[in-house]
């Protein structure tokens, strides 16, 4: 009894998405899954919609930011692969690098002194601690003075937290006035007398 495909059965657009994604060692454009099954962007959005349903009750998860998707475990699984292979947990996030990292989850992209506007409290420390473990990266600059570094979440942030895409996040709920917002060029503009700036944090 033959098992498997034959050359008599080709394989589906689902099934020729799920090797591609199978074998990535990466988070794959949308465009790049086109080109490689031949056929338009429209049709793997669809086979994608197709797919995270399917694994919405299986042991994978199809993860998305943005235009690039890949596949990843499901959260639920966590604990049974860190026995697995050995693992144990990393080390828990403080305090301060929750806050800051909601703070650019929600409003990404977005430049340091927007985050320390919000913060109250200087945030180089904390930013330089979400980078090492790869949870924020730098995506471009603010066409403004001093062209300051724009910083964005990662795929590695949705894995931490157990999303599928940045669309699972919960809604944001705050008063208009809780945190007054600056305009783009006094953000970015960062001349602050000693007495206004802010103070620094501990990590």
């Amino acid at each position: 009894m033959t098992t498997g495909y034959s050359d008599s059965e080709p394989l589906t657009l689902t099934a020729i998405v799920e090797s591609l994604l199978f074998v990535a060692d990466a988070p794959v454009p949308v465009s790049q899954l086109a080109e490689a099954a031949e056929c338009e962007p429209r049709d793997i959005e669809k086979t994608l919609q197709s797919l995270a349903e399917d694994y919405a009750t299986r042991g994978v998860r199809l993860q998305r930011k943005g235009n690039r998707v890949q596949l990843v475990s499901a959260p639920q699984a966590a604990p049974y692969i860190e026995r697995f292979l050995g693992l144990s947990l990393s080390g828990r996030l403080s305090a301060a690098a929750i806050e800051t990292l909601a703070i650019i989850a929600y409003k990404q992209p977005v430049i340091r002194p927007q985050i320390e506007a919000i913060r109250g409290v200087s945030s180089d420390g904390v930013l330089r601690t979400l980078m090492s473990k790869g949870l924020i990266e730098e995506v471009g600059r603010l066409e403004t003075v001093g062209h300051p570094v724009l910083f964005a979440t990662t795929f590695e942030f949705l894995q931490y937290f157990g999303l599928d895409s940045l669309d699972a996040l919960p809604p944001l709920e705050i008063e208009e006035d809780d945190h007054p917002i600056e305009t783009e060029a006094e953000a970015a503009d960062g001349h602050q007398s000693p007495d206004s700036a802010p103070p620094p944090e501990s990590e």
